[in-house]
């Protein structure tokens, strides 16, 4: 509570007259609730035209379109210039469709606005994170997951068998290691209809490279059954065994790349997204202080 001596007529002292705290609270609620439905809608129809802009930059095809890095990079970059356009044009809202303060020192009347800035942003951030969030991650990640796996989609898909360490080697290279040189005759009829020794090649190959490689004793047995079924000699069974093997590495190993990939980039991601939060906040506070103070020129 402020007092103010008054000077009489005579330059005498009276009664110091009591100036009352206003009632009427500082916070404009309606403001606030404006500039975040703003932002809110400024945010749908840039996120809109971000991921439309973004699916056209992957391709499925191989060595085409951008790489999960870029394409993470890009997408970080648009989130800082998405919270940059909806936080200025809702916190301007914000600022500038506040009621006029009357008796109120300049530097509160810039402090109230910046504080409806951020509130607008702050209400803003909440409803989104709750009707917004499951549809931005299934745009934007969905999209980084695509560029992630599109190079190496066939790697992926024989290999996560392999890694899985059953049924997941690619049945291809199964079926190569008894393919037989002369498939109008057999070399074992009876065997030629078995799906035993065929699942007890992919258990082994899963289980080897699961484990970080087929052994050579493992590798020795695979080119037995080799040479029984086909009718191969022991060394070019054991070399057939060797390069299904040594292919079957490559697609796991080029899978984790692929993994490893995907996880960079959604660390990345996640590093745009806190900055592109932090920008929007200042840019919704200033912008609420900048449409105040051209609210009070009025």
């Amino acid at each position: 509570m402020n007092t103010t001596q008054i000077i009489g007529v005579d330059g005498s002292f009276a009664a110091p007259a009591v100036a009352e705290e206003s009632s009427q609270s500082a916070v404009s609620w309606a403001a606030i609730i404006s500039g975040a439905v703003v932002a809110i809608a400024v945010t749908l129809v840039l996120l809109s035209l971000g991921a439309g802009l973004g699916l056209t930059s992957i391709s499925p095809w191989p060595n085409e379109g951008a790489s999960a890095k870029t394409f993470a990079i890009t997408t970080g970059i648009g989130l800082i210039v998405v919270q940059w356009l909806a936080s200025a044009t809702g916190g301007y809202m914000a600022g500038r469709l506040r009621t006029k303060w009357v008796g109120v020192h300049t530097h509160e009347v810039f402090f109230r606005d910046t504080a409806h800035g951020f509130l607008a942003w702050s209400l803003a951030t909440l409803v989104g994170s709750i009707f917004l969030a499951s549809a931005a991650s299934s745009i934007v990640g969905g999209g980084v997951d695509a560029a992630a796996t599109v190079a190496g989609g066939a790697a992926q898909g024989g290999a996560q068998s392999s890694m899985q360490g059953t049924s997941v080697v690619s049945a291809y290279d199964v079926d190569s290691l008894f393919r037989s040189n002369h498939p109008d005759q057999p070399a074992n009829p009876q065997a030629a209809s078995s799906q035993t020794e065929d699942a007890q090649a992919a258990r082994i190959l899963g289980y080897g490279l699961t484990n970080g490689g087929v052994s050579a004793q493992d590798r020795s047995y695979l080119a037995q059954l080799v040479a029984t079924r086909t009718g191969l000699s022991q060394p070019d069974a054991q070399k057939r065994v060797d390069d299904v093997v040594a292919r079957e590495q490559a697609l796991v190993t080029k899978a984790k790349q692929e993994a490893d990939a995907a996880r960079k980039a959604t660390a990345q991601f996640a590093i745009f997204t806190a900055l592109s939060m932090l920008i929007g906040a200042f840019i919704a506070s200033a912008a609420a202080a900048y449409g105040g103070s051209l609210r009070d020129e009025i």
